[in-house]
This record gives structure tokens, sequence and C-alpha cells, in this order.
């Protein structure tokens, strides 16, 4: 098997400089395309992008090259040898955000592939007509927006999965059979691998809400049940490292997979349970792969991780002279262990995320996260020498109103002052940066039955917020457009119908006339309360969390309820796991 190289890739014409990347013969391998349907820089920034390269070269007989949306004039080429798309019998796509469905499109009509799966369905598996195959979260989340595009769907976490997809596509292009015969064959397994083919979704008659979607034979199964890794052995770690990412040069590491937290509009915390620690020795395992050279480390899933495990991490880390990163920190979780790491680490800006503008949403939100736990937070950061400190809210939550916003203005002018004051006495002032985004009520959360806020509502709110941050010194404010967030929220929860929009609107079309065009109506997919026992276009695949639990949530959460973390003490039984068996706690 060759090595992983460092050395320059080219990128639709343009030099990068890459450590890690794989460069396999391909005379004696199957070529595979690994898409992730946006930037570069937000691609190589992705784990379970990384993951799925990696686990396709170490497969034998197999190697991968990868693309991404970049812009450029021209078919798309890959990164390692510089070959075009269309020389490559087997596509697979990487998604993680329903803003990059179009670039599905964009890519697909740039290789001259076939776009719609039928147009390939009587076809052999070959470059120019491949097997076409999407992954990743927002596909699991919800594949029906473009269910029509895929020739299946691989459903959940990718470690198990791969191998057996990978041995169906070899016997079928040493055979070169049509691919019916493979799907078929997949669609049998009652976990992992959807076929949008063979099922047919039926609306009504009267507000033409899609009602299900059944089976075309009674072979295959009528939900399929997304894939999950038992094993705590394998952590996710960085394969390619390279300064164009998003987190440049920095060698990223999963501790688990999932949250304990509960927090019911994070569709991670449901979609991954049960929330998985990784064991130390895999951990470390993972750290053990950096490259000799390497300076920073970033851990993800460190909401979860036990106080004596980051220390352990830490102390490795700061003899062998390499400095710690953290996504964002949990208000409540920053003890005398979390500080070290940051001090020894020179950590000049962190994130803290309350989420919820006031307490009252925070119960809402199932946050839980008390005004004296931010204050605590930001203090401890800054006599830790954090000068800089970014906090994160959403609007437009459930039950959302004027006052709590006033108790958010309160709470972000407490924290000023109380850094300010440090700061002073420290001779150093750093800046505090408000970063707001519009709610989005995501498939396979509790909030997905809640409406989204009205456009016009979280505009002016918003407005009214950057107002009141501009009067306050060493402030800044950031807020996501709205316009995007309906359109995150549309794809979000659509259906199949969706698809002729996102290929019109990939070439340059207005979104929302084409929703009127195709006659999706945008206000009843986003800002309609859904019922319980209502059937979304998700449900064809079954997330292992049951829907009686999703709405019992719902309704605790507009009651200001809160529910404690997924430990087997405190289990709600959401469906996922026996009793007693959680494992992240």
């Amino acid at each position: 098997m060759p090595l992983k190289t460092g050395k320059r890739g080219q990128r639709q014409g343009k030099s990068i400089l890459e450590k890690g990347a794989w460069h396999k013969n391909w005379r004696d391998n199957i070529p595979v395309a690994l898409i992730f349907p946006s930037l570069y820089r937000v691609g190589m920034s992705n784990l379970g992008f990384q993951l799925v390269y990696d686990l396709i070269n170490r497969s034998n007989g197999f190697l991968c090259e990868r693309f991404f949306l970049d812009g450029r004039p021209g078919p798309p080429r890959s990164v390692e040898s510089g070959r075009l798309l269309s020389e490559f019998p087997l596509v697979f796509f990487s998604v993680s955000f329903e803003q990059d469905f179009p670039g599905i499109v964009k890519i697909l009509t740039a290789a001259a592939i076939p776009l719609w799966s039928r147009e390939r369905h009587d076809c052999p598996v070959r470059p120019g007509a491949p097997l076409v195959v999407g992954g990743g979260v927002a596909l699991t989340l919800n594949p029906e927006p473009v269910a029509d595009f895929f020739d299946l769907v691989v459903v959940g976490e990718a470690e198990d999965m791969l191998a057996v997809l990978l041995a169906a596509a070899a016997a079928v292009l040493e055979r070169g059979a049509v691919r019916a015969k493979i799907l078929a064959g997949l669609a049998r397994s009652p976990v992992g691998f959807y076929v949008p083919s063979l099922y047919r979704p039926f609306y009504d008659d009267v507000h033409h809400r899609q009602r299900g979607i059944e089976p075309l034979s009674p072979a295959i199964p009528r939900r399929v049940r997304r894939a999950a890794v038992k094993t705590r052995e394998i952590a996710g770690h960085s394969v390619i490292v390279t300064p164009e990412a998003e987190f440049s040069d920095m060698f990223l590491v999963e501790l688990g997979r999932g949250c304990s937290r509960g927090c019911r509009f994070c569709a991670a915390g449901f979609l991954y349970r049960p929330p998985r620690l990784w064991n130390s020795g895999a951990v470390r395992r993972a750290l053990a792969e950096r490259s000799p050279d390497c300076r920073r480390v970033g851990l993800l899933g460190m909401e979860m991780a036990r106080p004596e495990v980051l220390a352990t991490i830490a102390a490795e880390l700061k003899d062998s002279g390499c400095a710690l990163s953290f996504s964002s920190l949990r208000a409540d979780a920053i003890g005398d262990e979390v500080l070290s790491l940051l001090r020894h680490s020179g950590l000049k800006a962190a994130t803290i995320a309350p989420d919820g503008p006031s307490e009252r949403l925070r119960r809402v939100i199932n946050k839980n996260i008390s005004r004296e736990d931010v204050l605590g937070a930001a203090e401890r950061m800054a006599m830790a020498g954090i000068f800089n400190l970014k906090l994160y809210f959403m609007v437009g939550l459930p039950s959302e109103s004027e006052e709590d916003l006033v108790e958010m203005v309160a709470l972000i002018d407490e924290v000023r002052q109380l850094r300010l004051a440090i700061g002073r006495r420290r001779g150093r002032l750093g800046q505090l940066i408000v970063n707001v985004s519009t709610f989005v009520p995501k498939a396979m959360t509790p909030f997905q039955f809640h409406p989204m806020a009205a456009a016009g509502v979280v505009e002016k709110r918003l407005a009214w917020l950057r107002g009141q941050c501009r009067g306050m010194a060493n402030v800044g404010f950031r807020c996501d457009g709205v316009r995007q967030a309906v359109f995150q929220a549309v794809l979000s929860r659509g259906d199949r119908r969706l698809a002729p929009v996102l290929r019109d609107y990939a070439e340059g079309g207005n979104f929302k006339q084409l929703c009127r065009r195709y006659q999706v109506d945008i206000a009843d997919i986003i800002y309609r309360e859904r019922q319980r026992g209502e059937f979304s276009p998700w449900d064809i695949i079954d997330h292992r969390v049951g829907h009686d639990y999703l709405w019992a949530e719902y309704r605790r959460g507009l009651a200001e309820k809160d529910t404690e973390s997924c430990r087997p003490e405190a289990c709600r039984r959401c469906g996922v796991c026996k009793p007693g068996k959680v494992d992240g706690g």
C-alpha cells in the first residue's frame, strides 16, 4: 500500500500545499471520486469527509480522489491527479450542510453527468454514467429534497457501511451489470442503505402535503435505519493538514461523537445517540498520527470529555510542544483543568454559546446555563489571559419575546464591563464579539414540530440588537442573513418536490420564484406547526429516536421544563438505548 504524501496538489489549476494526501496507482485500483459540494477550505476542515477519504484509500483495490466546488470555470478536476470527474465510475458526495444542496447540481452538471438518477437507471456503472452515492449529516437528517439525484444514500455513520458498499460496487463493475442489481441488493438491508428510486412518496389532495412514502417492493424495508458505529476503539482525526483549510494547519481529533446534553434545537444531540466517548487509547493513537512538525491540535467533543482525560491529553501535548484549541466551551464546565489547558496553549480567543437570550429561553431549549455560569466563565477566561471572547446566541426561538432580548443585552453588557475591569488592571483590553444566528427548526429534534419565526420579526429583532450593541464600547456585532436562514429551513424540512427548484436555482434562478413555479409552499414547510403523529419527509429514515419522545420533549420545552443529560440515571427512554446502557455520561 502506498504511503500518504506531503506535496502540492492541484485544485482547478491552483497549486495547494498539503500534508497527508493519498496518491495511488490508477492502473491497479478502482477510482472513487469523493466530492464536498462547497469550498475546499470548508471541506478540508470536515472530519467526516477526511474519514471517508482515508477509509476508501485504505481499502485494497480502490483509490479515492477529492473534488470541491470552488467556482472556477471548466469541468471539475480532482486535487490529487487533476483527472476529470467524468473519468470516475464511482462518485460519492459528502454533504454536511443543506445550503450545499445546489452544489450537488452544479458539480454533476459541470461534469456532464446525468443529473437525475432515473436517467442513469438502465445504464451499466461506468465513467460518464457513474454510481452516484450520497452521505453525510445533511442527507442522514433528511435526504428527500435531493433524493432524485442519487442512486443510493448511505444513512448514518460510514465506518461499518463503506466496506459493504465498495465490495458490491466492485462486483458490479467487474461484471458490467446495470446499477439496478447493486441497488436492489443493498436496499434489502434494513440498516444504512436508502435507494430513493425504490420508494414512492404520496400526498393528500387538500393541502398537497406529503402523507407518507411507500416501498415499491415488499422485499425492502418500509423505513431505513440509521447506521451507528458501536466500537470505541477508533477516534476520527485529520488525515490531511493544509494551511488553506478553515482551521489552518490544525490537526483535529474527535474525543467522542454526539452530545449528552440534549439541547432541543441541536440535531447532533439526537442524531448521534447514544453519545459515545472514544477510549483514551483510541484518542492517543489518533494523536500519534499527526506529523512530527504539527504544533496545533484541535479537540472536538470536549463537552463530554472527562477532566482527567483532558488533563492527560494536555500534559502529553504540552511535552511535545503542541498547543491546544477548542471550537467552543461550555460555560458551566470551565474548571481548573480546562483553564490550565487554555493557559498552557496560549489561546487568546474563545467562544461561549449561551444560545438562549434569557434564562427562561435557556430552559425552553434545555441549555440550562445560568447568568452566573456565563459571567463566571467570562471572568475566569479573562483572568487566564484570554482577552477576546465571542458570545453565541440565537433569535427566533420558540416563545421568544422582547423581554428575553432585553435580558440578553443586559448580560452582554455585564460580560463587557466585567472583562473591561480585568483588562484595565492588566493593561490590555480585548474585544467582545456577539454572534447571533436565526433559529432554524431542524429535522430530528424536538423543535422539528415548531414553526420558524417570521422573517420580518427576526429582521426587526436583529436590527434592534445591532443598535444596542453599537452603543457598547469594545463590542462587535455579527449576524447571519435571515434570507439564508429561510433557505436553509426550506431545504432542511422539504420533500422531493424541491429537486426541480434546486436544479433551476443552481443555474441562477430566484429561489422564491422557483418555489412558486413548481408549487412548493414555503409557508407550509417552515411557518406551520406540525402535529403529533404527522408524517414528515425525513420519516423515511429511522433515526432510532422515537417520535413520541421528540413530541414529549417539544411539549416540555414549551412548558419551560428541563430534561437531564443523556445518562443512565436520567434516561427518559428516547428509544435508542436499552435501560442503563447509555454510553457517554
